[in-house]
């Protein structure tokens, strides 16, 4: 059931919570034009110890849509103004693609606020000429409505893998609901935001990086610089999977997810991984 909160930053926020009051509270942050059910076949994969809330960001999903404020900075906002109203001294955050970027923007803005930090499918940079020109190209002309075979392809876009066919729809009309100017502020945030990377070496919380080797998005040489800005961080690389690899794959995501957010500060297991289909685990 979803509910909603009026944040002091000035926006309703629609998210989903469960778990135990006094269970590990942890955040889950989702990409553009997703929402709160990008985690929807992870959540009941979670134990009940694991106090979990899941989040439409702004302008998206059922949450509220500002004329603007759509940077990295505002999102971040956001998440310390629901970690506020919810009562919340810390939390695990864990953010996919665009929520990634968020988490990273926290991090460093509120250290004291993180518990542990999970980076799925993360950026390391906007700075791409391929993305200015995707930008120019698809995302600039949009207009409302939304049709639906771009936002179908546009999610289609982040699998290498199939995945239930009941899912893909849900997460195609979430898409459906976020307006042609959202997908434009979101998108023109992502490319003035400046390279922030720099101001990781910073972060002294547990990281977990998690990362498909089929994606065609967020490269293997963003998440090397991550890992040279964090050099303690835990790697995770699933072979043969996609963008969405928690779409993919949620057994497997939450399988390797529960460990960290559970463990004593997730400093048990340092190293890195990489998964192929049936798990197969190395360097």
């Amino acid at each position: 059931m979803t509910k909603f909160v009026s944040l002091s930053t000035g926006v309703r926020i629609e998210y989903v919570e469960q778990g135990k009051a006094d269970g590990v509270p942890v955040i889950f942050l989702h990409g553009v034009t997703d929402s709160w059910r990008s985690f929807e076949r992870v959540l009941p994969l979670l134990p009940p110890t694991i106090h979990a809330f899941a989040l439409s960001q702004r302008g998206h999903g059922d949450s509220s849509r500002p004329t603007s404020g759509y940077r990295f900075a505002d999102m971040s906002a956001d998440l310390l103004a629901f970690l506020d109203a919810m009562g919340l001294r810390t939390a695990i955050i864990v953010g996919h693609s665009m929520g990634a970027s968020v988490a990273q923007r926290f991090v460093i803005d509120h250290p004291d606020r993180v518990a542990h930090l999970v980076l799925m499918g993360a950026f390391s940079t906007y700075h791409d000429p391929g993305l200015a020109d995707f930008v120019a190209s698809s995302i600039a002309p949009l207009t409302d409505p939304i049709a639906p075979p771009f936002a179908r392809e546009w999610q289609l876009s982040t699998l290498a893998r199939a995945m239930p066919a009941d899912h893909l729809d849900g997460v195609v009309s979430e898409t459906l609901k976020v307006p042609a100017r959202v997908w434009r502020e979101a998108f023109d945030g992502f490319l003035k935001t400046p390279d922030f990377t720099s101001e990781l070496t910073r972060v002294s919380v547990p990281v977990l990086l998690m990362w498909g080797d089929c994606d065609s998005y967020a490269l293997r040489a963003a998440q090397d610089r991550l890992l040279e800005v964090m050099p303690k961080a835990r790697f995770i690389a699933y072979q043969g999977f996609g963008h969405a690899f928690h779409w993919e794959d949620p057994e497997q995501f939450t399988k390797d997810l529960v460990p960290f957010l559970t463990s004593r500060a997730g400093r048990d297991s340092l190293g890195a991984e990489e998964h192929s289909p049936i798990a197969g685990i190395g360097r």
